[in-house]
């Protein structure tokens, strides 16, 4: 390459990094000017987000704290997959008309979901979430491994991870004696009642509604199918917005480090568990 070319390639790159790092401000300053900042979070979706309430909530109310702004919510039905829910809540808006956020909570921080969403940048790792198996003690007096509720009416959530691996092991083996509800929640409410021997679900949504009660045990159940330390969870926003990223990520780690994001888990009886 001769001078000239390598001048003319220098003042390209030089160009370049100016637009990229001029976008990024541009757009961290219409939040500033907007005074707020617009969270997604989804609905029905305790005990992260439901009714107003819930740890994706608080987690919001204390960042924007954290960035000196207001806040608002966007709260959204979840699409067919997450990749459904970052176009239409990070990077572009919903054929409906709503969105797109500045942010979005409760994301899977996973590689290949990174790598199916370019526009989107995905990181700050806030929890850790595991499938477990929460039974009656009384009805299920011990728990050794699946064998121990053949024959057990175990709740699970429609359209869930926990649904499907219960529904598949062991070739249906417990199909007949799986019973299905709208979420989670619903699950445990039934179980708590004596309705249910048991419930597959997330540790967080069974912490949340159990409550540390003795009558009931959390178990680990393996599942191939299951990573066996579960999903990460973080937040999502436009990938050209690097500034909004490092005060999202700074904000979150002085949360973490602080011991107030483990205060917002305990607030609604769950354990924050460490990405």
């Amino acid at each position: 390459m001769n001078n000239f070319s390598s001048r003319l390639l220098g003042v390209v790159l030089s160009l370049l990094m100016f637009c990229t790092v001029a976008l990024a401000e541009s757009e961290y300053s219409k939040i500033k000017e907007s005074g707020t900042l617009k969270v997604a979070i989804y609905n029905d979706f305790a005990p992260f987000s439901a009714g107003g309430q819930g740890i994706d909530v608080d987690l919001a109310a204390a960042l924007a704290k954290k960035l000196g702004l207001k806040l608002s919510f966007l709260p959204f039905p979840a699409g067919e997959n997450v990749n459904d829910d970052l176009r239409n809540m990070v990077w572009k808006g919903h054929y409906l008309g709503y969105g797109p956020a500045d942010v979005m909570l409760h994301v899977p921080v996973d590689p290949l979901l990174k790598s199916q969403n370019g526009k989107a940048e995905i990181f700050a790792p806030y929890h850790r979430e595991l499938v477990r198996l929460v039974t009656d003690i009384r009805k299920v007096p011990s728990y050794e491994n699946l064998d121990s509720i053949t024959g057990k009416n175990i709740g699970v959530e429609q359209v869930s991870i926990s649904g499907a691996l219960l529904l598949a092991v062991d070739n249906g083996k417990f199909r007949e004696n799986v019973k299905i509800f709208p979420t989670a929640v619903e699950a445990l409410d039934k179980l708590k009642a004596g309705e249910l021997d048991g419930v597959l679900a997330t540790k967080s949504e069974i912490e949340n509604v159990i409550l540390k009660d003795a009558n009931f045990r959390i178990s680990e159940v393996p599942f191939q199918r299951l990573p066996p330390n579960g999903w990460v969870i973080g937040m999502s926003v436009k990938k050209e917005n690097t500034e909004l990223i490092k005060l999202l990520q700074n904000a979150t780690s002085e949360l973490i480090a602080s011991g107030e994001m483990a205060a917002i888990f305990a607030k609604f009886g769950v354990e924050l568990v460490a990405p």
